[in-house]
């Protein structure tokens, strides 16, 4: 296993384990989530990165890292409400819920892989705030095919989108880690 890879598996082990003590909590409350408020949780976490960045304060006392952390998760949510659509009621038991959440981590881990092969760990030498640009961006993005209903012409769909928001935020939790 590669040090990319035991990092990423590290990171999303921590991001599983936070989602199954919340879900112990809150039960599958998400589920009732559409996909545009999930769009604008996604954004209110990475603008909050983008604020503590550049303006080095936080007055709520949680760091970055926690906000890629949240990302991650609610990246994962988002794919499964793409998936299985969004519900009035919760449906989902805590169970199902992880093994939707495994499924998806599973695929953006194997996603990583392959792209980190052909990128050769270009992501190492990249700035924090970049993930945070590229994550913006690419909620923006999403935006923007949430508000032409899906019809896109050319470009990759919301999963896509998602599952790089993701692994932007897992590389942003890993040299954050590095960096503390």
């Amino acid at each position: 296993m590669t040090k990319t890879e035991e990092q990423f598996r590290s990171v999303m082990h921590e991001c599983r384990t936070l989602f199954g003590k919340k879900l112990h909590d809150y039960g599958a409350s998400w589920r009732i989530l559409r996909p545009s408020s999930l769009t604008d949780q996604l954004f209110i976490k990475a603008k909050r990165i983008r604020s503590i960045e550049i303006t080095g304060t936080t007055l709520v006392g949680e760091g970055i890292r926690p906000e890629f952390i949240a990302l991650i998760n609610y990246g994962i949510i988002g794919l499964i409400q793409l998936k299985n659509g969004f519900t009035d009621t919760v449906d989902t038991t805590p169970d199902e819920a992880m093994a939707m959440y495994d499924e998806f981590a599973k695929e953006c881990l194997e996603l990583m892989l392959r792209k980190n092969h052909d990128y050769a760990e270009a992501w190492r030498d990249m700035r924090v705030s970049s993930y945070t640009d590229f994550i913006l961006t690419k909620i923006q993005r999403v935006k923007e095919i949430e508000n032409i209903n899906g019809n896109t012409l050319v470009s990759e769909g919301i999963d896509a989108n998602y599952m790089d928001i993701i692994n932007y935020a897992c590389f942003g939790a890993i040299k954050t880690a590095e960096n503390e």
